[in-house]
């Protein structure tokens, strides 16, 4: 089995765990997948609880930001949520574009699809729907969407370069993306790094700030901004799993920033590409589902 494989099964067979714990725990680890700490609630996630759309059963308490807030998604938007789970931001989507727009949640963890269908049912959501797959190979067709948003997915995986190259391919011409996800400023401690609990954490599969923007500016999106940016601090006696005392203070007391960051970046317009949508456009059926 070839490392990529390797890790998106860890990621796959945490995330399946995630999904039956409650909120609280999630929210005061790392993205759910380490020890909850004692000493520090929702280490990572922005609250979602006065956000319209919201939906408390969705909620795993999972993110690390609030893309949708800053997506500039409108009526009659289609919009695509990379890494769903069970479809909090996909919901709050909706609720911006409207029963006239469209919402496509992308998850590869079975369970997490299943938990979103059952709150889109419950919801009665008909134009909000689920699709399993990787982010990296998304089960959607060329030029389908006005919007991606994502959250505190892409660190988890293995080859972020794709995963980009996907949303261009995705998106629109002048369609855009806002993502929130963790970055790193200097070099996490080697035990950190290697850890495959804190690499389904979000922590260990983040990559430089500067790594991650200039993908982005390599794959030819254009008006990249960073619309929001905080610390994550990790506490104590989570570090303490990983780390020798003299390491969590040299950890705390050094140079290496967690950040989660919320990029926006748009893809440019283009005759051919704008011609490629059309003729699928005219191409769809009733019920065919163009996308």
């Amino acid at each position: 089995m070839d490392k990529e494989q390797e890790l998106k099964n860890i990621v796959k067979e945490r995330y399946t765990t995630i999904a039956e714990q409650g909120k609280a725990e999630n929210a005061s680890s790392c993205c759910g997948a380490t020890t909850s700490s004692n000493k520090v609630y929702n280490i990572m996630m922005d609250d979602y609880s006065k956000t319209g759309g919201y939906v408390e059963d969705a909620d795993l308490g999972l993110g690390c930001g609030l893309p949708t807030q800053f997506a500039k998604i409108k009526k009659g938007d289609t919009v695509i949520d990379l890494g769903s789970g069970a479809g909090n931001d996909a919901f709050v989507a909706r609720h911006e574009t409207g029963a006239e727009g469209k919402v496509i949640g992308i998850d590869f963890t079975p369970i997490m699809i299943e938990k979103a269908r059952k709150n889109a049912d419950t919801l009665g959501y008909n134009n909000v729907e689920f699709r399993t797959g990787d982010i990296d190979n998304m089960p959607v067709n060329d030029n389908v969407a006005d919007v991606i948003v994502s959250n505190c997915v892409l660190n988890l995986v293995p080859n972020k370069t794709k995963v980009i190259s996907e949303i261009h391919r995705v998106l629109k011409p002048n369609g855009h993306f806002s993502i929130s996800d963790v970055v790193l400023v200097g070099d996490l401690p080697k035990a950190l790094k290697e850890d495959a609990e804190m690499y389904a954490g979000c922590v260990a599969g983040a990559i430089q700030k500067s790594e991650y923007l200039q993908l982005i500016t390599d794959q030819g999106f254009k008006n990249m901004t960073i619309q929001k940016e905080k610390p994550i601090v990790i506490p104590n006696d989570i570090l303490e799993k990983y780390l020798t005392a003299e390491e969590v203070t040299a950890f705390n007391e050094g140079n290496t920033g967690i950040f989660s960051v919320t990029v926006y970046a748009e893809k440019a317009g283009g005759l051919e590409t704008i011609t490629t949508t059309s003729t699928e456009a005219n191409s769809c059926t009733p019920g065919g589902g163009c996308c």
